[in-house]
């Protein structure tokens, strides 16, 4: 079995940065065409020119909202044209959204969270699924948390719409393996990303670190690492699974 993805075409959500580009730079680098598609047009073309003159295949921006259907359709539309076939997909866009305790929460704070966190990972699938099938079957990835397993306070919408991705990630897998299609979940736990390194004193940082029994915090390319091996035909009798990649800390 091999992770090699020549020949194969990838559609990556929230591609521009953190793991999201990660996976994006590893599937090219191992000869995938991807369409890396990111509400973050500027971010997502510079990277896509970066891709295409540094792996020597091609590669794709699209400019999404993954909270409205009719651009998610519109992105799988544009793979097809581009490239004529869907064979992977990472559904990675997500959001925080604002902390607050459950009797407090704004309703469209929730409804912001769900609809992108949610409902855009299965805007993918409703529009992935069936171009997969006129390609031959495929894999999918969505990208739930380690906040898809347990609770967190003051995230009540957040960890609602991981729960809730690890579910449809299921679903889907019971109704589409026999078909050709396996569909799977990762759980990052906490992220070294910018926004972490920048947004947080020594001291919160210190304790999100302390956190997770391996005694820091993962790096993007860890998450692409298990995300891009769901992907490839080393993991074909893997479907329906959460593979969360947090360090231990769900195992405390």
């Amino acid at each position: 079995m091999t992770q090699d993805f020549a020949g194969k075409v990838a559609i990556v959500t929230g591609g521009a940065s953190g793991i999201g580009e990660a996976v994006s730079r590893d599937l090219s680098g191992r000869g995938a065409q991807v369409v890396v598609a990111d509400f973050n047009e500027e971010g997502v073309r510079a990277l896509v020119d970066e891709l295409s003159q540094r792996s020597g295949v091609e590669a794709r921006a699209f400019k999404v909202d993954v909270s409205k259907p009719d651009e998610v359709e519109a992105m799988v539309g544009f793979t097809i044209k581009e490239f004529g076939q869907l064979d992977l997909a990472v559904n990675n866009a997500g959001i925080g959204g604002k902390s607050a305790p459950m009797g407090e929460i704004d309703p469209d704070d929730w409804h912001k969270v769900l609809n992108v966190n949610l409902h855009g990972v299965f805007y993918g699938m409703r529009y992935q699924i069936p171009a997969m099938l006129k390609s031959g079957g495929g894999s999918i990835v969505n990208m739930a948390s380690i906040l898809g397993a347990v609770g967190w306070r003051g995230s009540a919408a957040y960890v609602a719409s991981k729960h809730a991705v690890t579910g449809i990630t299921q679903t889907a897998a019971l109704e589409y393996s026999s078909k050709g299609i396996r569909v799977n979940a990762v759980g990052p736990g906490f992220i070294k990303t910018p926004l972490i390194e920048t947004s947080m004193s020594d001291e919160a940082h210190a304790g999100l670190v302390g956190m997770h029994p391996i005694g820091r915090l993962g790096t993007p390319d860890e998450v692409a690492a298990i995300t891009n091996f769901l992907l490839s035909d080393a993991a074909s009798f893997v479907t329906g699974s959460y593979y969360p990649v947090d360090g231990a800390f769900l195992a405390q």
